[in-house]
Formats: C-alpha cells, sequence, structure tokens
C-alpha cells in the first residue's frame, strides 16, 4: 500500500520535520508513506485565485484514491478511519493521497471532484501543525489494522 500526504508549502519548524519524519518512520512498517509538498500560490493573487491555483497543484500530484481534508468533511473517529483504509484496500485500493490545502483550503468545487473528504472537526490548526496529526492518525488507523497495540 501507498499513503501519500500531498501538502502546499514546506515545514518550517525542525520540531515539526522531525515529527513528521517519525511518523514517516512508523508508517513504514505497514505502507511505503510519503509527504509530497507544493508551493504556495503568490500572495498577489486573491484568495479564491491562490485555493484554485493550490488545489490545482495538489491534484496533479494526487494518485490512487484522493482524500481531500476540509472542515465541511465527514468527522471520523481514529478507529472509523481505519476501517474506511481496510473498506478500500478490501476493495483493490492500493494507493491513497491526502490533500492539505492552503491557508484557503481546497478549492470547493474541487472537493466534489475527489473520491472522499474528511474532517478533524471544525477547529483551525496550524498548516504545518496538521500534517503531524494527519501522520499520526495515519499511523493509528494503520496499526488499528494491523492489531499492533499502539492505538488504546
Amino acid at each position: 500500500m501507498k499513503i501519500s500526504v500531498v501538502a502546499v508549502g514546506r515545514l518550517k519548524e525542525k520540531y515539526f520535520a522531525d515529527a513528521q519524519a517519525e511518523y514517516l518512520k512508523r508508517i513504514s512498517a505497514y505502507a511505503e508513506g510519503r509527504v509530497q509538498e507544493v508551493a504556495p500560490a503568490p500572495p498577489s493573487k486573491s484568495p479564491a485565485e491562490q485555493s484554485a491555483i493550490e488545489t490545482a497543484a495538489l491534484l496533479s500530484k494526487a494518485g490512487g484514491l484522493v482524500v481531500a481534508l476540509d472542515k465541511s468533511g465527514r468527522n471520523m473517529t481514529s478507529e472509523e478511519l481505519a476501517s474506511f483504509i481496510a473498506s478500500k484496500c478490501a476493495g483493490g485500493v492500493s494507493e491513497f493521497s491526502f490533500l492539505i490545502g492552503g491557508s484557503h483550503g481546497i478549492e470547493p468545487s474541487s472537493l466534489k471532484k475527489v473520491d472522499a473528504v474528511i474532517s478533524f472537526g471544525k477547529m483551525t490548526f496550524p498548516h504545518q501543525l496538521f500534517r503531524v496529526m494527519l501522520l499520526e492518525q495515519l499511523y493509528r488507523a494503520l496499526s488499528i489494522n494491523a492489531g499492533a497495540p499502539y492505538h488504546k
């Protein structure tokens, strides 16, 4: 199985980069994990234009089953995320791409074109922290599916 997190921007803080590396290492016990970064749109563009440019870049890097992260999406527990991944794998999916938009989010019309939209709730999180949170939840879901003791 392949799991990609496709995100706008780079991790600037070493502690976030270290956390990302740690969760990618943990994910590697269950799947081929990677993070792909796309450049933010020029700040001279309007918010809608920035969102459109960044979303197009995200989608160009995505492969397999495409999951957008957006506050309008379905809220899931860790167990539900694990079940979602397991059911898709049972149906023949072997590659997942999880998209994290920029500061203006994923272009609304594109949310209708992806395979699934999930939410981590209505709160707003710092972009760098959210990337680590997503990787941790993906690791947790994979460990649940493997029957490993990480999830309590």
